[in-house]
């Protein structure tokens, strides 16, 4: 048993993403207590852009570990924000809960206005919450030791942060040992410890080598992207337009990328980045 993974008094909240690190996170927090007390709950906020292989994922932790999960996804009712409790074979899967949200605030999220993160997960999972009549709880953020300056402290919103794998000092390699032993997986490819397409598919903070390999891979995932940017007259990112994106990833015939993960023809002295 891992002492850091001992849950914290009072209510607990489990913020499962669906990825390999927080599956880790709540593995280990199983182990430690031995299950779940009823004071504890795992959420899982499916935004409608996660890849079908995430929402396998939760599935099969479910399953195997014998847990629930609870799924819920934003939904936006007498313009109010809301949510309500899907499954998987439920859960969206077009983007509708982030369509619902973008055109109710009129714009795109960014870099730095994400407010998409903000209600379509934090404020879904608290007004869940806040239904059960919680009042105060602490919630269990898979963030590992080796990103540890994404670690927040302090009061939040209702709940008060909790860093189990910081505490333990998990890294990536932990992560990668862990899954390595297991009969299951996360069937995404994963390069240099990231998962590739994990979380919101097109995310526009994943870089620009991640988003040309998505765009190619999966143009069905990629219309959505640009058909929200067509609709609101906006961009993800200033700098990208996601339809010129798209119209130069399909061109290209051979294509590589810069260190920092840069689409570029460096070959033929050429790079947008």
């Amino acid at each position: 048993m891992t002492k850091s993974y001992v849950l914290p008094q009072g209510n607990v909240q489990i913020s499962f993403s669906g990825g390999r690190t927080s599956g880790f996170m709540l593995y280990k927090i199983l182990e430690a207590n031995n299950g779940l007390p009823d004071r504890a709950k795992v959420i899982f906020t499916n935004t409608g852009r996660e890849m079908e292989q995430t929402l396998d994922f939760v599935q099969e932790c479910s399953h195997r570990w014998n847990v629930n999960i609870v799924w819920l996804e934003y939904d936006n009712i007498d313009n109010k924000n809301s949510f309500k409790i899907v499954n998987h074979n439920s859960a969206n899967r077009d983007g509708e809960p982030f369509k619902k949200l973008i055109f109710k605030y009129g714009r795109l999220p960014n870099a730095l206005q994400r407010f998409c993160t903000g209600i379509l997960k934090i404020d879904t999972s608290t007004k869940y919450l806040r239904s059960l009549n919680w009042k105060k709880w602490s919630n269990c953020l898979g963030i590992r030791s080796d990103e540890k300056h994404r670690a927040k402290k302090g009061y939040r919103k209702g709940f008060y942060p909790f860093y189990p794998l910081v505490e333990n000092e998990d890294n990536i390699f932990a992560i990668n040992k862990f899954w390595n032993t297991q009969k299951f997986k996360l069937n995404l490819p994963v390069i240099k410890g990231k998962t590739l397409m994990g979380n919101c598919d097109g995310c526009f903070l994943k870089s620009e080598s991640h988003l040309a390999t998505l765009f190619r891979e999966y143009p069905d995932k990629a219309k959505w992207w640009i058909e929200m940017e067509k609709l609101t007259g906006k961009q993800f990112n200033r700098d990208r337009n996601l339809s010129n994106f798209n119209d130069f990833i399909t061109n290209q015939q051979d294509w590589v990328f810069d260190q920092q993960g840069y689409f570029c023809q460096a070959n033929l002295g050429e790079c947008t980045g």
